[in-house]
């Protein structure tokens, strides 16, 4: 049995790796942070059909929370401040607006700051000007 949670997230995606470093130095989540491509995605219960899709964090019991509870999780797990804005982050209606801005810059990835065609969420909707 793991001993730690896991952050699953796109290694392949600029922004995404990028985001996980910066994540990493300023909130010190108690995890550990694999990309999905070299995760053993099957041991830890997940498809790559929804790493691809969103970031995820996998309990030591096997529960996944996915999209923007899992970035509630990320920073509950950090402590202090951070961790009383990931419990604002698991209420409703707060829960719910977040849930729309996660998917809001997941399906965008690939357009923001270090964001490349890889980035690109399969399936995503594109919005044209």
């Amino acid at each position: 049995m793991r001993m730690r949670p896991v952050l699953i997230f796109d290694g392949d995606c600029g922004f995404c790796t990028t985001s996980v470093g910066l994540v990493q130095r300023l909130v010190r989540p108690r995890c550990e942070a694999v990309a999905w491509q070299h995760a053993g995605l099957a041991s830890l219960g997940v498809t790559a059909e929804r790493a691809r899709h969103e970031a995820l964090w996998v309990t030591p019991t096997g529960r996944v929370y996915g999209g923007a509870q899992a970035v509630a999780k990320i920073l509950l797990s950090g402590g202090g401040v951070w961790a009383v804005v990931g419990a604002v982050l698991t209420l409703p209606p707060v829960r719910w607006a977040a849930h729309g801005l996660y998917r809001l810059v997941a399906d965008n990835r690939g357009r923001l700051p270090g964001g490349t065609a890889a980035c690109a969420v399969p399936g995503a909707r594109t919005h044209r000007a």
